[in-house]
């Protein structure tokens, strides 16, 4: 399971020569709105990549505000991130 200080590591983009949307247009993984229909294709490219986890927690380490990232869009990315550091706050009190 995913934990916030996962997400807070030295980021490394060695992954990126893996990963599934290497040469596939950019436009794709950043539309032109962040809505979940404009994401679609982008997220079945990532459903089947070998390096989405890494691609997340680089997007959630450098906070990428913008397009689609192992498989979230930014709104999804967002929600992530409260929902790992509300439970970091849980654990700790």
């Amino acid at each position: 399971m995913l934990t916030l200080s996962d997400v807070m590591w030295e980021p490394d983009i060695d992954w990126r020569k893996d990963a599934a949307c290497a040469g596939v247009d950019s436009d794709v993984f950043f539309p032109g709105l962040e809505d979940p229909a404009a994401s679609e294709r982008a997220k079945v490219i990532c459903a089947a990549c070998p390096v989405q986890e890494a691609c997340l927690q680089y997007a959630l380490s450098t906070n990428q505000a913008a397009g689609v990232w192992g498989g979230l869009d930014a709104n999804e990315r967002r929600r992530l991130r409260r929902r790992l550091r509300d439970r970091e706050r849980r654990k700790a009190s």
